[in-house]
């Protein structure tokens, strides 16, 4: 069995969505004159490697705390989508034939922390309606988003995902690392904030055979 982390570092200035609260993370008590150490936390609910719930998208769609467990742990299917040029969407051919938990492997992770970050790959709306009509309901992908950055696009793909009451994980990190590598299994299980419309998660895969 191996382990593979797919989760970015939470820092202070960190890369985040345009728009979102910038993260800051500093000492809150300390050793030395609290007798603990104790960090302070500012952050926005999409940060970093995260999942977004359905209600992400639209105020009738399930909060984060109303979906099942399942959603966020289980089988995966990695799509091989690397190679592509910079703003490349990615059609229905792509995806075709994968089932459990959907890990879309672009490759752009290795741009983390650049402007060429957000020039990732994107999820056209043919692929996640044939990703829906599959029964996939958990989508993931090492880019920030499932649809073009930046603001203003209309997020067909979260539109179509989310409506399936689908959840989606971005910021993943490490895929290439899964392609070829036999049956994976993945938990992408979020910290449980109350109402939300999603929260950071400490992604991880379990590779099940060499």
């Amino acid at each position: 069995m191996t382990l593979v982390d797919l989760s970015v570092p939470i820092t202070t200035g960190m890369p985040v969505y345009p728009g979102d609260p910038e993260v800051a993370i500093g000492p809150a008590l300390t050793v030395a004159t609290d007798g603990v150490n104790v960090l302070r936390l500012h952050m926005g609910s999409q940060s970093g490697t995260h999942v977004d719930a359905p209600f992400h998208i639209d105020d009738a769609l399930p909060r984060l705390d109303e979906l099942p467990l399942e959603r966020f742990w289980g089988p995966a299917t990695v799509v091989d989508a690397r190679g592509l040029p910079p703003r490349s969407p990615i059609g229905p051919e792509r995806v075709a034939g994968a089932t459990g938990i959907v890990l879309i492997a672009t490759g752009w992770s290795e741009h983390w922390g650049t402007e060429t970050y957000l020039s990732h790959p994107y999820l056209t709306p043919e692929a996640a309606s044939v990703l829906v009509e599959a029964g996939v309901r958990t989508v993931g992908i090492d880019a920030l988003s499932v649809d073009p950055t930046p603001v203003g696009e209309d997020l067909p793909a979260h539109r179509i995902l989310c409506g399936a009451h689908s959840v989606i994980a971005e910021n993943l990190t490490n895929l290439s690392l899964l392609i070829g590598r036999g049956p994976v299994e993945v938990s992408l299980l979020p910290i449980r904030l109350a109402g939300a419309d999603g929260a950071p998660v400490r992604a991880v895969a379990r590779i099940l055979a060499p």
